[in-house]
């Protein structure tokens, strides 16, 4: 190591330099401070001179303790430099000297380093230097965290009341909190705001700051807004951070009670369901809010009121009240409500009016309404006028009938009420149809009717052309009468409807014609054709049968009712009035065959026809034809007679 031969070397230059009175020149420039944040490393430059060189050089470094006393961390001399052992810096700082530099580093600073460090320059000389900076650390603190009271706050509490905590943690230098109501800040000034603030100091020399905010609460604060606002420092600028923004519950008492009809939006009329609103500007816990009907004194504990079908006494003025229970300070508010109405119509004359045919009809119809109405009459669902007033100047039986009234509510819908009156117009009867009616029948029983108007109600009697009167029966229509005859017909006769009442009488002809009224009782005989085919026809009363003989093989039987005429052909365009003659030749055509039938019979018992021995044989001129055996039953059920070719009787085992 070359030290201690150079160190007589260095002696005698500094006695030489004592000796000749030359002593160096040194200089030191240091920034007053160096601005860090904890965590990272800090850089403390040292700038200095000397005309003596580097070669002699020592540099020292140093803090000061809070006793202002200085404790050496870092030695650099000339042939030798270190750390010095056991300090805050021991195995965190090191030192780069480049030129007249000389760069003090800090790795990892936290707020225990925020201290003033010393630089000192010597030389050879006993000349030296120094100078000073300040490190300053920087934390930034944690978000801050707000928290609003969880009760409410009346107005009339007379001291402040709590509003929020606001807290910020770990922070260096000290933050500061600021709080604010509605963007604007709030200045300590008691009594009616008053801010308290701690601040606590943690282990690792953090600063943690608590603020509490308590006011005089007004009724305007119940929509505001508080926050507070933390303040903080960094290297080179200062920062803000907001909370959260909390709002408070202000109880206080209502200036003004509201109280308004919900629903139905608009009119209300009888039948509706009505609901009642009730709110007040106040905003109070322990209170009792009342709706209450005046006229009837029905009453509710609570904001609504909901009636049901009301009528027009539920109107009228309801109160809304709302009651204070800890002084029983009370405030109310009133609204008036309308429930409109429609009686029933009332029509004058009531239920009915008779008038004299020609006359002048009228008849008014009024509704008791708490709006404007509006009047129409009708008659078989047809307008036929409007107003209250109907008016007929000359009343004919056509204006009889029932009349409704309706009147109606234009401006509300559903509003509608209705009566009805029976107009009767005095006169003498009508009688429906012509004066004359013909009637054609087969029938042997017939119903006739006859319908008349008039008021009063006609009466009807029934009478035929030979004096006879019948018995009906009678049934009152809405404009009259009706009366239905039902009676046997033996012959062609007329039949009189009479409707009369205290006004007059009204006759109708009926003319009653027959189609049929002949009896057949008995046939006797028919002229045997041949032996082979036999026919056979029955016959009652009432009934003309015509039938011709034919040459087929089967066996054919024919019946005949009342009603029916049976021909061989009838023609499609034969009209009604020409039936009548056609029957009365088919009945004479009959007459004329049982006579002839008659006269041939004699004739055989007396010998004149063929033999009584039978021998002779018709089928020797037509031979072709079968015989026919014809069966003749009158009403009285007589024994049947068979006709055989020989003209006697045959037993039955002989067909």
């Amino acid at each position: 190591m070359a030290l201690p031969d150079t160190a007589p070397l260095l002696v005698g230059l500094l006695l030489l330099f004592h000796a000749f009175g030359a002593w160096a020149i040194v200089e030191v420039n240091m920034e007053d401070k160096v601005e860090v944040m904890a965590g990272e490393t800090a850089q403390i430059t040292c700038m200095f001179t000397t005309d003596e060189g580097l070669g002699g050089t020592t540099i020292q470094w140093f803090y000061v303790l809070p006793n202002k006393e200085r404790q050496r961390i870092y030695n650099k001399e000339p042939m030798h430099e270190a750390a010095e052992q056991n300090t805050l810096f021991t195995h965190r700082i090191s030192l780069n000297v480049n030129g007249t530099a000389a760069v003090l580093a800090i790795r990892d600073v936290g707020v225990r380093d925020n201290l003033e460090f010393i630089c000192v320059i010597k030389t050879l000389t006993p000349e030296e230097a120094e100078g000073r900076t300040q490190l300053q650390v920087f934390k930034s603190p944690t978000f801050p965290t707000i928290e609003a009271v969880e009760t409410g706050i009346s107005v009339n509490e007379e001291a402040p009341s709590k509003i929020g905590s606001c807290r910020v943690k770990n922070g260096y230098p000290k933050p500061n909190i600021t709080w604010y109501r509605n963007n604007m800040p709030l200045r300590n000034t008691p009594p009616e705001v008053v801010v308290t603030s701690s601040t606590t100091i943690e282990s690792s020399g953090l600063f943690s700051v608590q603020s509490e905010l308590t006011m005089k609460v007004k009724k305007e604060h119940k929509d505001a807004v508080f926050y507070c606002e933390v303040i903080y420092f960094v290297p080179g600028a200062t920062k803000m951070t907001e909370s959260q923004h909390i709002n408070i519950t202000v109880y206080y008492l209502p200036t003004e009670v509201n109280i308004w009809v919900e629903s139905p939006k608009g009119k209300i009329k009888e039948g509706d369901t009505l609901e009642l609103r009730c709110d007040n500007n106040g905003n109070y816990p322990s209170s009792i809010t009342t709706i209450k009907h005046q006229n009837s004194e029905y009453s509710v504990e609570n904001k609504t009121m909901v009636r049901t079908n009301v009528k027009r006494l539920d109107g009228g003025v309801y109160e809304c009240t709302f009651e204070e229970t800890d002084n029983f300070d009370e405030i109310s508010g009133s609204t008036k409500v309308s429930v409109n109405y429609l009686e029933s119509a009332v029509i004058t004359p009531k239920d009915s009016i008779a008038v004299m045919e020609g006359e002048e009809l009228k008849a008014s119809c009024n509704a008791l309404s708490s709006l404007q109405t509006s009047t129409t009459w009708f008659k078989n669902e047809k307008l036929v006028s409007k107003g209250n007033t109907l008016s007929v100047k000359s009343a004919t039986l056509e204006t009889a009938g029932m009349y409704k009234c309706v009147v109606t509510v234009p401006e509300m819908e559903g509003m509608k009420t209705s009566s009805t009156l029976q107009v009767n117009v005095k006169g003498s009867p009508q009688i429906l149809g012509p004066d004359v009616q013909e009637v054609e029948t087969y029938e042997t029983t017939v119903n006739l009717t006859c319908s008349a108007t008039g008021f009063p109600a006609p009466t009807i009697m029934w009478t035929t052309s030979d004096g006879k009167n019948l018995n009906a029966l009678q049934t009152e229509t809405e404009d009259g009468a009706q009366s239905v005859v039902t009676f046997k017909i033996t012959s062609n006769v007329k039949v009189f409807c009479n409707a009369s009442n205290d006004f007059g009488s009204k006759v109708v002809e009926f003319n009653i014609k027959t189609i049929l009224n002949t009896t057949l009782t008995t046939i006797t005989s028919m002229p045997t054709i041949s032996t082979t085919t036999r026919s056979t026809t029955t016959i009652s009363s009432d009934t003309v049968v015509h039938t011709t003989p034919t040459a087929t093989t089967t066996t054919s039987t024919n019946t005949i009712t009342d009603d029916t005429v049976q021909t061989p052909t009838k023609s499609p365009n034969i009209k009604k009035e020409s039936k009548g003659f056609v029957i009365a030749i088919i009945i004479i055509a009959i007459f004329l065959l049982a006579i002839l039938g008659s006269v041939l019979y004699f004739l055989y018992k007396k010998g004149r026809i063929c033999g009584r021995s039978g021998k002779q044989d018709f089928s020797k001129r037509k031979s072709s034809k079968d015989n026919i055996v014809v069966e003749m039953k009158s009403d009285n059920t007589e024994e049947a007679i068979l006709l055989g070719v020989n003209g006697e009787k045959q037993q039955p085992n002989d067909q």
